[in-house]
């Protein structure tokens, strides 16, 4: 796919083809629930097609949409519908929606919200700190403090689980 051409409808439905399932499944682990999800991924896809952008590369791209998906599910949590409102799932939903083979999403979504961001963006969607730093606008430094303690929270939760034999 060349740069140029994403406006195109070819493009827009090749984009949206690669990326939904990453645009979703961070939308889920942010957002906390698969309606809010929802709204996001498609609120992300509607920014992307209605405003025209040219991205340098395909790593643009993809830095593009986290960032954007991010940002949405922020937007969706500052809202005022999201303050005043209690979700009627449960929050291991979406345990059951994503699952992995190893089946430490579960324990993943219990982390706190920027440690359970650095694990996603690095485990699931294979980006490196440097990126991840892009990303989220925090120092390299930070990111790989906040992965090097969302891993050993996760070990500790493990430990009983997965370690007592």
């Amino acid at each position: 796919m060349t740069i140029q051409s994403l406006r195109t409808s070819d493009c827009i439905n090749e984009v949206i083809e690669k990326y939904s399932n990453m645009v979703y499944r961070l939308a889920y682990v942010h957002a906390g629930g698969k309606h809010d999800a929802e709204d996001v991924f498609q609120n992300v896809f509607l920014t992307f097609i209605a405003k025209p952008r040219t991205f340098r590369d395909e790593e643009h791209l993809k830095a593009w949409l986290i960032r954007v998906t991010i940002n949405k599910c922020k937007s969706l949590k500052s809202s005022a519908w999201a303050r005043k409102t209690q979700p009627l799932e449960d929050s291991m939903e979406m345990v059951s929606e994503i699952k992995d083979e190893s089946g430490l999403f579960e324990y993943i979504a219990l982390l706190p919200q920027k440690y359970r961001s650095v694990i996603h963006l690095f485990y699931y969607e294979d980006l490196s700190v440097k990126q991840i730093s892009e990303v989220l606008n925090a120092r390299e430094s930070t990111v790989r403090t906040w992965l090097t303690r969302a891993r050993a929270i996760l070990r500790e939760k493990l430990k009983g689980d997965f370690f007592d034999e």
